[in-house]
C-alpha cells in the first residue's frame, strides 16, 4: 500500500511540473558588406595619346599598299613583355631594341674564356662565312611540348634543359648549336644566299623563324620564313618588289618584330618599304605542322629632300607605335594600326644603327647617331637624345670621324645600336663610334641620359661596328661587352669603363653577341661562331 501511495505522489509532482516551450532561435542578421573600394585606374600611357606632329611631315609624302584581308585598327599594340619564353628572340631582344641578354653573369666576373668554336663553311669572296654586321644570333630554351615536336632534333627533342643557339651566317645557312657544347643539334638550313643580318624567332616559342638574306647569290634575295618542324620554307617575301622605290636592292638586314597578341610581324626592307606581316599561323605539336599564310601591308614613302631609300636597322616599337630610320637620315615614328606617320625627323646623313628606346622615362625617349657617309669622308657624327612622341631633339653631342674614299668608299659614325643603361646605370647610355676620331680607331662612349654630357670614353685602337651588350651580375652590377676589328672581346665595368677582362677571337668581329646567363655566342668573319664563357670571381 506504501509503495502505491509513494508512486501516486511522484506521478502527481511530475504532473506538476510545465513541459519546456520551445523559443525560437534569435533571427540571424547577416553582417553588413565590407566597403570595398573600387581599384585605382592605371594611368593610361604616354603613348596612348600620341598625336601627329604636321610640321615635321610638310615634305613627306606616303602611301599605304594593303592585301584585302588585312583591315585598318586591326589591334597592333605590342605586349609590355615580348616573350614568356627564356631567350633572346630578335635582334637587341625585343622592340626596345636594348637587351641583347637574358639571365645574370656570375658575381663580380673576372675572366673571358673560349668554351667552344664552331666553324661554318663558305660562300663566294668576299663574304666567306662566319658572322658579318648585325649577325647576332637567338638563343631559346625551348618549351618542353615546341622541343618534342621537331623531329629534326633527333634524340635531342628529348633531352631536357637543351638550350639552342640559332646563327645565320655569311655562307647562307642557318647553324643550329647547343649553347653549352657548340655541337649541331640539327642539320643546317640552306638558304641560297649570304646572311649578313640577325634572324629572328617567334616569341611565342613556337618553331617559326624568319631570316633575312644580305647578299644575292644563288637564289631570288628578301626574307625567308622556315617552319623548324621539317625545316620547309612556308613563305618567301621577295625584295624585288613592284611596289618598292628602289628595286635595285632587295636585301633584309633588317631583324623583324612578331606581335605575340595579333599574330603580325613588321620589317624594313633595303628597298624602301615597310612590311607588316598578317600572318594567321596554325601550328599543331601534336599532328607536327606548322603553317602561315599571309596578308601583306606595304608602307611606300618619300621624303623631298632624300634621294636614298632602304631599312637596314631594326624597327622599334611602343604600343602601336613603330620607330625607323633610313639610308638617307629620315627618322619616323608611325601608328601601325594605320600607317599614318607621327613625326619625321632629318638627322642629316645614313642612319643604319636601330634606334633604342628607353620606357621607363618620364617620358619614352629615342637614342640614336648618324654615320658620316654622304656628308663624308670627313664630318660629325650627330649622337642624340628625341622625345619618342613628337621626334623633338632633347639633346645633341657631336663627335667627328674620318672615313675614306679610296682605295675604296668607308663610311664612319655609328653602326652599334646603343646600349640603354638600367639599374645601378640607369642614368647612362653608351654608344660605340667606328673610326672616329681617326681613319682606324673607335670609341666606346657613356653620355648622360639627361643631359648627352660624356661621363666617361674608352679609346679603341681599332674600330667596332659591334653593338655593346649590357650584362648584369648577380649582385644586379653592370657590365659591357664589346667587340671589335681586329677580334677582341672586352668585358668592361659599365659605370666606369674599366676594363676587367678581354679575349682574342680569330677573325674580326663585325656581330653583336646575344648572352644567355654566362655564355656569350658571337661570330667573326674568321668562318667562325664562338661560344665564350664569363667567369666570376667570387
Amino acid at each position: 500500500m506504501a509503495w502505491r501511495l509513494l508512486f501516486l505522489a511522484v506521478s502527481l509532482l511530475s504532473c506538476a511540473v510545465p513541459k519546456p516551450v520551445p523559443v525560437a532561435p534569435p533571427p540571424i542578421v547577416p553582417a553588413p558588406a565590407p566597403v570595398v573600394a573600387a581599384p585605382p585606374v592605371a594611368p593610361r600611357p604616354l603613348w596612348f595619346d600620341a598625336t601627329a606632329q604636321p610640321d615635321s611631315l610638310l615634305t613627306l609624302k606616303r602611301g599605304v599598299l594593303r592585301d584585302a584581308g588585312v583591315p585598318e585598327g586591326d589591334r597592333q599594340v605590342f605586349p609590355e613583355t615580348y616573350s614568356t619564353v627564356d631567350g633572346v628572340f630578335t635582334f637587341r631582344g625585343g622592340p626596345t631594341r636594348s637587351g641583347g641578354a637574358f639571365g645574370r653573369v656570375p658575381r663580380a666576373p673576372v675572366a673571358l674564356e673560349l668554351a667552344w668554336t664552331h666553324v661554318t663553311s663558305r660562300s663566294k669572296a668576299p663574304w666567306f662565312g662566319g658572322t658579318g654586321w648585325t649577325g647576332q644570333p637567338v638563343i631559346v630554351r625551348w618549351p618542353a611540348v615546341v622541343q618534342h615536336s621537331m623531329p629534326k632534333l633527333g634524340a635531342r627533342s628529348r633531352h631536357d634543359g637543351l638550350v639552342e643557339v640559332i646563327q645565320g651566317s655569311l655562307d647562307g645557312r642557318v647553324h643550329f648549336l647547343d649553347l653549352f657544347t657548340g655541337k649541331p643539334t640539327r642539320p643546317a638550313i640552306v638558304t641560297g644566299n649570304p646572311i649578313k643580318g640577325s634572324v629572328s624567332l617567334d616569341p611565342r616559342g613556337y618553331p617559326l623563324l624568319f631570316v633575312g638574306q644580305g647578299i644575292p647569290e644563288k637564289v631570288p634575295i628578301g626574307l625567308r620564313v622556315y617552319e623548324l618542324i621539317g625545316h620547309r620554307e612556308v613563305f618567301f617575301l621577295p625584295g624585288a618588289d613592284k611596289e618598292a622605290p628602289r628595286r635595285d636592292w632587295g636585301a633584309f638586314d633588317s631583324s623583324g618584330l612578331l606581335n605575340r597578341a595579333t599574330d603580325t610581324y613588321v620589317v624594313g626592307g633595303e628597298n624602301g618599304l615597310i612590311y607588316l606581316l598578317k600572318l594567321h599561323t596554325d601550328f599543331d605539336p601534336i599532328a607536327l605542322t606548322l603553317t602561315v599564310n599571309p596578308e601583306v601591308v606595304r608602307y611606300r614613302y618619300k621624303e623631298a629632300s632624300s634621294q636614298h631609300f632602304g631599312v637596314e636597322n631594326s624597327m622599334s616599337a611602343l604600343g602601336w607605335l613603330a620607330f625607323f630610320a633610313d639610308n638617307g637620315g629620315t627618322l619616323q615614328a608611325i601608328d601601325l594600326r594605320t600607317f599614318e606617320p607621327l613625326w619625321a625627323f632629318n638627322a642629316g646623313d645614313d642612319t643604319d644603327a636601330s634606334l633604342a628606346l628607353d620606357d621607363t622615362l618620364d617620358r619614352p625617349a629615342l637614342f640614336t647617331g648618324c654615320e658620316v657617309d654622304k656628308t663624308g669622308p670627313r664630318g660629325f657624327s650627330h649622337l642624340r637624345r628625341l622625345d619618342a612622341l613628337t621626334g623633338a631633339v632633347e639633346w645633341t653631342n657631336s663627335f667627328e670621324c674620318q672615313g675614306a674614299l679610296t682605295p675604296k668608299k668607308i663610311d664612319a659614325g655609328l653602326f652599334a645600336t646603343p646600349a640603354i643603361g638600367t639599374g645601378d646605370v640607369d642614368d647612362l647610355v653608351f654608344f660605340t663610334l667606328a673610326r672616329c676620331p681617326g681613319p682606324d680607331d673607335g670609341l666606346v662612349l657613356a653620355l648622360d641620359k639627361a643631359t648627352g654630357r660624356e661621363v666617361w670614353r674608352l679609346a679603341l685602337p681599332k674600330y667596332a661596328w659591334s653593338t655593346p651588350t649590357l650584362v648584369k651580375d648577380e649582385d644586379g652590377e653592370s657590365y659591357l661587352l664589346q667587340g671589335g676589328i681586329g677580334g677582341l672581346l672586352r668585358l668592361l665595368h659599365a659605370r666606369t669603363g674599366r676594363e676587367i677582362a678581354s679575349l682574342k677571337l680569330s677573325g674580326d668581329i663585325e656581330a653583336s653577341p646575344a648572352v644567355f646567363d654566362d655564355l656569350v655566342v658571337l661570330g667573326t668573319r674568321a668562318d667562325r661562331i664562338h661560344g665564350v664563357r664569363i667567369r666570376g670571381g667570387r
